[in-house]
């Protein structure tokens, strides 16, 4: 855990994450030799992760705003649609079984990783616009894929609000206070899985 807390916690202020991409793979792997029932190993460790967010983001957002890295607009315009998307994501995730729920964190963190991987930097600034319905998809996609896997949305959100204008600094800032809300509302989730599938 101390091996695998550092790394998380430097990416969580390098890159405004909250480290699930990096938690969630080793909380599996510790729940998996613990003797929990298989069953519900990756759901406890995407809901573990998302409390392990809740302070890595307050600390990362606190040391983002100090350096006025923080847009708190666009973290409240994007608040409410964030939320709705991650309690759609934790029902969605609450009604898979264990494996589907890997298949589903594997493949999407692929899908990141290409697309990351091919994103091209813009050379010029660009004025910051971004409208309420491309607020509303946004929000709602990045919150709905955050919540099965346990992550704080930053790999992301960054590169949207880069897209929409937003320099680098402060899309990372703004992207960790988005990701605090994504693990709020995803912990709560989770935490209460059990009710949403009605057992």
């Amino acid at each position: 855990m101390i091996a695998t807390a550092i790394p998380a916690g430097f990416a969580a202020g390098l890159f405004g994450i909250g480290g699930g991409l990096v938690t969630v793979p080793i909380l599996f792997y510790i729940f998996s030799f613990s003797g929990i029932e298989t069953a519900y190993v990756m759901h406890l460790a995407v809901g573990t992760s998302f409390g392990i967010i809740i302070p890595t983001s307050t600390v990362s957002v606190l040391t983002h705003h100090q350096h006025k890295a923080v847009d708190f607009s666009i973290v409240k315009g994007f608040g409410f649609f964030v939320a709705t998307g991650v309690i759609l994501g934790t029902i969605f995730a609450a009604s898979l079984e264990t494996k589907p729920l890997i298949l589903f964190f594997t493949i999407i963190v692929y899908v990141l990783a290409f697309y990351l991987l091919f994103l091209k930097e813009k050379e010029t600034n660009i004025e910051i616009k971004i409208g309420l319905f491309s607020k509303a998809i946004s929000g709602i996609v990045s919150g709905f894929i955050s919540a099965p896997m346990g992550i704080g949305g930053a790999v992301m959100n960054v590169p949207i609000l880069k897209f929409f204008g937003y320099p680098i600094n402060k899309a990372i800032g703004s992207a960790a206070a988005i990701g605090f809300i994504i693990a709020l509302f995803g912990a709560g989730g989770f935490f209460n899985f059990r009710l949403i599938l009605g057992s």
